[in-house]
């Protein structure tokens, strides 16, 4: 476990096989279904058959690829208008949060730092049952008492916003807190002392130095927005996402225009993961 002990050929070999099969196993199913997209058949797996785009420009009436597939294109436009609106509400909250938890003492605060962490280990279809009986029971009350009828206490889009901004708002906290544990207080104080007031200092000091880790949790919540699945699926009203538009397509028998899904969001995913990775040490 010491790297500047001698090694033997033995240990050496067996280093070297982890690394590979470790890789393997996390990249040989994206690999394959990347493979899979432009496979010139009607099922979603082997034999290879040729080379084919049908799956992504085909119009039909055969086989209909993505760019010409409505529903799939609806799914895609909801899971980046979900994934927007989770991301700004969450980076909003989180680093509103991360800033009390860290610079301010307050009563019951490891109380609530426990509750702001109760997400993390609330299964996913735990937590969406009880957002959607919860929204359903207000939403009856109000309707019954008032005579009140909001929509966001019905499956629709913004109960999927709320639902998932409940549980991400966690991760973004967690993300821009480590980043604020490293900061120096005397920039703070040094500004006070020559005549900036709390928000300035904010604005201009702690904000500054935290932008790499809010592009971060930015780029995570997004990302996490746009994949959920679990609590999605018990808040989803007309307009479904992705994730459940591709779990219905698949449940109901699947073409390989699931794999070109799979290959553009393994390739914007991706993109966003490098980009965020180019801008957070730029701002380092």
């Amino acid at each position: 476990m010491i790297r500047s002990l001698p090694t033997s050929r033995g240990y050496d070999w067996a280093f070297q096989a982890f690394i590979i099969l470790y890789f393997m196993f996390l990249f040989a199913p994206l690999v394959v279904t990347c493979v899979l997209a432009f496979n010139d058949s009607n099922f979603p797996s082997l034999p290879w058959n040729g080379f084919s785009l049908d799956w992504f420009l085909s119009a039909g009436p055969a086989r209909v690829g993505i760019f010409h597939d409505s529903q799939t294109l609806r799914a895609l436009w909801t899971s980046f208008k979900t994934a927007f609106f989770v991301s700004i509400f969450s980076v909003a909250v989180g680093t509103c949060a991360s800033l009390l938890f860290e610079e301010e003492q307050f009563r019951f605060k490891e109380l609530l730092y426990f509750l702001m962490l109760a997400p993390l280990v609330i299964p996913g279809v735990i937590l969406g049952i009880s957002l959607l009986l919860t929204a359903n029971t207000a939403g009856v009350f109000l309707e019954e008492s008032m005579e009140w009828d909001f929509a966001l206490f019905r499956p629709s889009f913004w109960l999927v916003v709320m639902g998932q901004f409940s549980f991400i708002t966690t991760f973004v906290t967690l993300v821009v807190s480590a980043r604020l544990r490293k900061f120096d207080r005397s920039l703070e104080e040094a500004a006070l002392n020559l005549g900036a007031n709390r928000f300035q200092v904010i604005r201009h000091i702690t904000l500054r130095y935290l932008r790499p880790s809010i592009i971060g949790a930015a780029a995570v919540a997004f990302l996490m927005s746009f994949e959920n699945f679990n609590t999605t699926i018990f808040l989803v009203g007309a307009e479904p996402t992705l994730p459940v538009t591709l779990y219905l397509q698949v449940r109901d028998g699947s073409t390989p225009m699931i794999n070109a899904v799979s290959l553009l969001l393994i390739v914007g995913t991706s993109c966003l993961a490098l980009a965020n990775l180019y801008f957070g040490r730029k701002g380092e």
